[in-house]
């Protein structure tokens, strides 16, 4: 199951960068990576003069070296190991994708019936997990629900680990979380929950396990299933991000891989993160409200003096076209025109969407529509309550965190890690007991 760091995929450049503090001059390594991206090594910087880097938000700093996604955010290029990402969403499943994320390769037909069989077979949650959840609040927001037992299977499968129990453990996260998400939601709306079926495929059986009834037969729209696992792979992974570095600087301290996907989870709650195609629903309630006009929004949108801001639009990474974005507009089409939908909130996204990509505002600064902004669309469209959707998120999520966390673990030059920091605070004082002060 392991999927180990390609040293030789980052060859050494013969040009070195330098620098110089006061009169010593320290040459660095240069490094490049397949695709060309180019770093100065600054792993002996400390040692060699006593300085670190200060780079808050750790946005020129790189990490790690990884062989699992690439992205260039000015030409709009997201890849999973090598296979771009609209090849992918428009022909794998997200079982498919999940099994090239962790093991680098895509499957055999073998492999794959193997994989898929054995996340089928280990869907049920322990019944214990009923008596968990009942002691949760029914408004709980499903993201720490879903943290809390992620974390909550470690102590069902608490074996020493080995190849063969992270093996097993992978199983167990990938199978589980959409019964977990399910489970959640039918918790909040105080319903019984709905038993997985193992006829179903993944994400159909997500479908019925949050919206069938025991009273009722429910039958799943291929249609609505297929843009689900879509979205689901366009999800799986995108580089070191905020939840994905979390649980790699977790995994770094030898924590298990439940303890490490729990804290991605908390991270990618997040409102900068994960939580931003639940903002980009909540804006377009904002405009209903306001009287669902999207053209006077849009205006004080741009208003430098307004604090309106407009969410789902521009992404920190992509300078062009979000790539998740151009391939989910379809899909979105797609979806409205089969459940014809009749909802003002969606009326006013297709709006905002037909204003912006033709104000030239919009497109002469690049500020396209993301994946946040079709997929809080779909997910509307679909039925998903709004503070579920971060839980979708998660659940696309999860094979790329647990592909980084294989990577990181096999990575020759491993270590846990310990960011540094500037001080900047007291100097060194004398304690002044109570009757002095």
């Amino acid at each position: 199951m392991t999927s180990p760091v390609d040293a030789e995929s980052a060859a050494s450049d013969p040009e070195t960068a330098e620098i110089r503090l006061g009169e010593k001059t320290l040459p660095l390594s240069v490094t490049e990576g397949t695709e060309g991206e180019r770093a100065v090594d600054i792993g002996a910087l400390r040692k060699d003069t006593g300085y670190i880097t200060l780079d808050p938000g750790f946005g020129n700093t790189g990490a790690c070296r990884s062989a699992i996604t690439f992205i260039d955010g000015e030409k709009g290029i997201l890849r999973y190991r090598g296979y771009p990402i609209e090849e992918l969403a428009e022909h794998s499943t997200f079982l498919e994708t999940a099994w090239l994320l962790m093991h680098g390769e895509l499957p055999s037909k073998m492999e794959l019936d193997d994989f898929v069989g054995d996340v089928t077979s280990h869907t049920m949650l322990n019944e214990s997990f009923r008596k968990f959840m009942d002691a949760l609040p029914r408004d709980a927001h499903p993201m720490p629900i879903c943290a809390a037992t992620v974390g909550a299977l470690a102590t069902f499968y608490q074996q020493p680990e080995s190849e063969q129990s992270i093996r097993q453990t992978i199983v167990q996260l990938i199978a589980k979380m959409p019964t977990i998400a399910a489970y959640a939601y039918k918790h909040s709306l105080g319903q019984p929950f709905i038993y997985p079926r193992n006829d179903l495929d993944y994400s159909s059986n997500l479908i019925h396990m949050m919206f069938a009834t025991p009273c009722a037969p429910f039958e799943v729209d291929p249609v609505v299933a297929k843009a689900l696992d879509q979205l689901f792979i366009l999800h799986a992974d995108h580089e070191q991000n905020c939840s994905t570095s979390t649980v790699r600087l977790v995994g770094s301290s030898m924590a298990n891989l439940f303890a490490s996907i729990s804290a991605g989870i908390s991270a990618l709650w997040g409102s900068l993160h994960g939580g931003a195609n639940q903002k980009v629903v909540e804006m377009f309630e904002a405009i209903e409200k306001g009287g669902g006009d999207p053209e006077a929004y849009i205006a004080r949108a741009k208003d430098p003096n307004d604090p309106t801001r407009l969410m789902g639009f521009g992404h920190r990474v992509y300078k062009n076209y979000d790539p998740r974005a151009a391939f989910l507009k379809d899909s979105c089409r797609q979806v409205l025109d089969r459940l014809d939908v009749s909802d003002k909130l969606l009326e006013i996204a297709q709006g905002l969407e037909e204003i912006t990509l033709k104000d030239p505002y919009f497109v002469d600064r690049k500020l396209y529509p993301n994946v946040d902004f079709y997929s809080g669309v779909i997910y509307r469209a679909l039925g998903i309550p709004v503070d579920a959707f971060t839980v979708m998120f998660a659940i696309g999520r999860l094979p790329g965190w647990i592909a980084q966390w294989i990577e990181m673990r096999n990575d020759p030059a491993f270590r846990i890690g310990r960011p540094r920091q500037i001080y900047t605070g007291a100097n060194q004082r004398s304690y002044e007991g109570m009757s002095s002060r």
